[in-house]
């Protein structure tokens, strides 16, 4: 219950700080239609998880859950799909890596699609 709560508390902040930095990025650093504000976010999350990832492989602490799992999922997934992609490299699974890495964007494109059509 311990870890669901740790979860709750860095998935609420992690997700808030993305509001903010995405939305004070995006008004501030416009660069026509990309999307200045998701992409510092994702970047930023892919840092923070390795850093948070290299530091609690070392040490079993429920401080992970806060922040691995809580404040990194409700930053940004785009962190959980990195750190994955680079345990499937460091294992030596590249052909697992480079399925995963074009179904999740092929698949999750045709979603977002498929979502559209039925809302619309």
């Amino acid at each position: 219950m311990k870890n669901l709560f740790l979860i709750f508390i860095g998935g609420g902040l992690g997700s808030v700080l993305r509001f903010l930095i995405s939305n004070y990025t995006q008004k501030l650093w416009n660069i026509n239609a990309f999307p200045m504000g998701t992409f510092l976010v994702n970047i930023i999350g892919c840092f923070m998880i390795g850093v948070f990832s290299a530091y609690f492989l070392k040490t079993d602490n429920a401080l992970k859950y806060l922040f691995i799992v809580g404040f990194c999922g409700g930053f940004t997934t785009f962190s959980a799909f990195s750190v994955e992609n680079w345990s499937l490299w460091q294992n030596g699974n590249y052909w697992v890596m480079v399925a995963y890495i074009l179904l999740s964007i092929i698949v999750g494109m045709f979603a977002v699609f498929l979502g559209f059509k039925i809302a619309d």
